[in-house]
């Protein structure tokens, strides 16, 4: 399957009035986990851009030290699917609290690069873009365009780096289920 690029959203869509932010119902994680996974893949590619410019102006800062802390977090990330993929304790943990496996990733990034280099690099250029997507994803509320989109994604027509990443943390396969669910009530 060949990997697609998602659009570049208009900045007036990805960040408009306040009238399209609300608070997540935090009641309802279900509920805000799927808003957070909807708006993941409908802005990637915003959030990419936005990431970039934070990571470009750190690296220019701290190149050496950028270099060895964006390894470390991808080697931590994959070792932690890795596990999961083959520890049934850690798949359940990852798909109940998936917030969880993050931090836990982000935490034992950040206690090597202490080790390793500048803990500063690891908070500017790692994780504050990364705390800006899900700030962002949490109270950004869907529309219409959003919703089509990410069930296109959801049922295979479309495959983007996002939706590679969400599936790794294996929060995409409910919504294909109750998609595969409404597909079969409205055949019979």
């Amino acid at each position: 399957m060949e990997v697609q690029v998602a659009p570049l959203r208009a900045w007036d869509d990805f960040f408009p009035g306040s009238d399209r932010f609300a608070l997540p119902d935090l009641k309802d994680i279900s509920k805000w986990n799927n808003r957070v996974v909807s708006n993941l893949l409908y802005y990637q590619t915003n959030y990419l851009m936005v990431a970039a410019a934070l990571v470009s102006i750190v690296g220019f800062l701290s190149p050496l030290n950028m270099l060895i802390g964006g390894t470390v977090v991808v080697l931590v990330f994959l070792g932690f699917v890795w596990m999961s993929h083959n520890k049934d304790v850690l798949r359940k943990l990852k798909k109940q609290y998936p917030t969880t496996f993050v931090l836990a990733i982000m935490l034992s990034s950040y206690f090597l690069i202490s080790y390793l280099g500048d803990v500063m690099v690891f908070m500017f250029g790692i994780t504050l873009p990364l705390l800006l997507m899900f700030v962002h994803a949490s109270l950004r509320l869907r529309n219409i365009q959003n919703k089509l989109q990410n069930k296109m994604e959801g049922i295979g027509l479309k495959k983007t780096p996002m939706g590679f990443i969400l599936d790794a943390l294996e929060q995409q396969e409910d919504s294909i289920n109750k998609l595969a669910d409404y597909i079969s009530k409205v055949k019979e």
